[in-house]
């Protein structure tokens, strides 16, 4: 069974930015969708508080250098016309967007980045897990193309917390029918793979965009890959 969602934008006209940060080195229910009209102008004022840094963090975020990430992926509230219901996840392989349903037709939205091929399959799960500055795990898979990810495996601990691990500084573990999918919604401090399929799988956001996420949703959010 599919669900119609049709997707009205507010035209903005860009302003100017000047917001310069640290450059940082670093991890089928599908709804059919109308045309999008980009909604890319944010206030100088506004991007600082977005995308400044978060020295209060267990490991301080540094703010993110904005020439690294294409305006049209700046964090924003949009017209969003869906019958989803309030506080689905909607992660669009096509047009490297997330989407937070929220109340009166409107939707928080955030540029990620996806795995080389997208994900290998759509249609609905859910965040069972929600995880500040999580360790990560590789699946077996990748030490078997890796190996040198090895040191990082389950039973070598992981790789702890930190700027430098690949999940950033949130995770949401997608669940589907009651099982890990071993995909996971998580930061980076990778500015430049938001909008491109580079990443190993999962969909990643700018640290400061999954720590915005993660405080709006509670665990068991639902969520639609289309």
């Amino acid at each position: 069974m599919t669900n119609k969602t049709q997707i009205s934008r507010r035209v903005f006209t860009t302003g100017g930015i000047s917001l310069l940060g640290l450059t940082l080195a670093g991890c089928s229910n599908a709804s059919k969708t109308g045309t999008e009209t980009e909604a890319v102008s944010v206030s100088t004022q506004r991007l600082a508080l977005m995308y400044g840094p978060l020295p209060e963090e267990k490991f301080p975020i540094p703010a993110i250098h904005l020439r690294k990430l294409d305006k049209r992926f700046y964090r924003q509230q949009v017209d969003f016309d869906t019958s989803e219901k309030v506080g689905t996840i909607i992660v669009n392989t096509k047009t490297f967007y997330c989407h937070l349903i929220q109340e009166n037709g409107k939707a928080m939205r955030y540029g990620v980045g996806l795995g080389k091929a997208g994900f290998e399959w759509s249609g609905r799960a859910q965040i069972a897990w929600k995880r500040k500055w999580p360790t990560w795990t590789p699946p077996a898979s990748m030490i078997e193309r890796v190996p040198e990810l090895e040191k990082y495996s389950a039973a070598n601990g992981g790789q702890q917390p930190g700027l430098d691990n690949p999940l950033g500084a949130r995770a949401l573990y997608v669940y589907k029918n009651g099982r890990d999918t071993l995909y996971r919604l998580h930061g980076s401090v990778e500015t430049y793979s938001i909008g491109k399929a580079v990443s190993s799988g999962c969909v990643r956001f700018i640290n400061q965009d999954i720590v915005d996420l993660y405080d709006r949703i509670p665990r068991k959010a639902p969520l639609l890959v289309i």
